[in-house]
């Protein structure tokens, strides 16, 4: 049986992410063909976002280890994701989003590792990869949940200015019903009376943070998904058929999460890991060819990496390290610094060079990374 408190915390997500999925697929289109940006501006709104979003997590996960406090920074951290979404809305150029989408990612990077931590606690028996599975389970069907209604959206509304900024506004509907849970309805983990006030970090915690760095250097090169969007525009989708490569890309999280989880408890994170690898170079790879049909097959891959590689790092944190609020902040943080540092990168070489140089890029790098970790694996066994 799961906890009834995870449960509720993945009902939380899913309304959270049920808002975030009304304006991720349209946000790049928002900023590059509404608010007429660059590529390589729409790199550093990505970039920003990414770096506040993942690097507060280290400090959220450090106070929610020595202090104790867990809930009241998920409460928080929610609370703000609700209010910052639809006033993005009201934004003139794209330092406006970045200000306003950096808000809402410091609300994902306070929430983020306590809320981790509570998941971690309630699993019973162990279970991480099962649990987590669960969770990110509820997570992506939120997401799948708001592209459905955003395709509707766009289909029988149309894609001008006005729909898409009262897109913006509606999220905060979605918003405000999962903070109520989290507020009211989601219990705070015990306190472990046991444990003194001092923080240090043990050996299981470097070993763990060890594991995690390829990982890092991965999301160096890898694409973010704003530029899968912007690729699948080049082609000639219409705007009103983002939301359903968006469909593509949920759906494959929400059927497959669950099972990543239980393949993660019986063969081990290492072996998810390098297949979530290879899903994301395919993905790359897909693009290339510049057709719809393996665009489709592009964000399906896409989601194979992300739901594989973020369950497998997750559930080996919470089986391995002994600080684990803090282990899973360092885990965002290092997120932050090579996700965004990647991001900026791979604007700019698009801005300049295109989106094959581009792909080139984040293709060597990504296979590169891949054949080291394999590499490593084999002899270390």
């Amino acid at each position: 049986m799961i906890n009834k408190n995870i449960v509720l915390l993945g009902l939380v997500s899913f309304f959270t992410d049920f808002a975030s999925a009304m304006i991720n697929p349209i946000l790049p289109i928002y900023v590059v063909t509404i608010l007429h940006e660059g590529m390589d501006k729409l790199g550093i709104i990505v970039a920003i976002a990414t770096f506040f979003s993942y690097t507060l997590r280290i400090v959220s996960g450090y106070i929610a280890d020595r202090f104790h406090i867990v809930k009241p920074l998920v409460v928080a951290g929610y609370g703000v994701s609700a209010i910052s979404k639809p006033l993005i809305g009201f934004t003139h150029s794209y330092k406006g989003v970045a200000f306003l989408k950096t808000f809402e990612r410091v609300g994902k990077g306070l929430r983020s590792a306590p809320k981790d931590l509570m998941i971690s606690k309630f699993t019973k028996n162990k279970k991480y990869g099962k649990t987590f599975g669960f969770h990110k389970t509820l997570d992506i069907a939120g997401e799948l949940s708001g592209s459905i209604a955003l395709f509707f959206i766009l289909k029988y509304f149309g894609s001008s200015e006005v729909v898409i900024r009262n897109i913006f506004y509606a999220t905060i509907i979605p918003g405000l019903i999962g903070f109520i849970l989290v507020a009211f309805f989601v219990k705070d983990i015990p306190k472990e009376k046991s444990k003194s006030i001092k923080f240090k970090l043990q050996k299981e915690d470097f070993k763990t943070v060890k594991f995690l760095l390829i990982y890092f250097f991965y999301l160096l090169f890898i694409f973010d998904t704003s530029f899968f969007v912007m690729q699948a525009k080049d082609i000639g989708f219409a705007t009103a058929l983002i939301p359903i490569l968006f469909i593509v890309l949920t759906a494959t999280q929400t059927a497959t999460s669950y099972l990543f989880g239980i393949l993660i408890d019986r063969f081990g994170f290492e072996k998810i890991v390098i297949f979530s690898f290879l899903s994301g170079i395919l993905a790359q790879f897909f693009l290339f060819f510049e057709k719809a049909v393996f665009t489709w097959i592009a964000f399906g891959f896409l989601g194979l990496f992300m739901v594989a590689s973020l369950n497998a790092n997750r559930a080996f944190i919470a089986k391995n390290s002994k600080n684990q609020g803090f282990v899973y902040g360092f885990f965002y943080t290092g997120i932050a610094i090579f996700a965004s540092l990647g991001a900026l990168i791979v604007g700019n070489i698009w801005h300049y060079l295109g989106l094959e140089a581009s792909l080139i890029y984040s293709l060597i790098g990504t296979t590169t990374v891949t054949l080291i970790f394999m590499v490593y694996r084999y002899v270390r066994s």
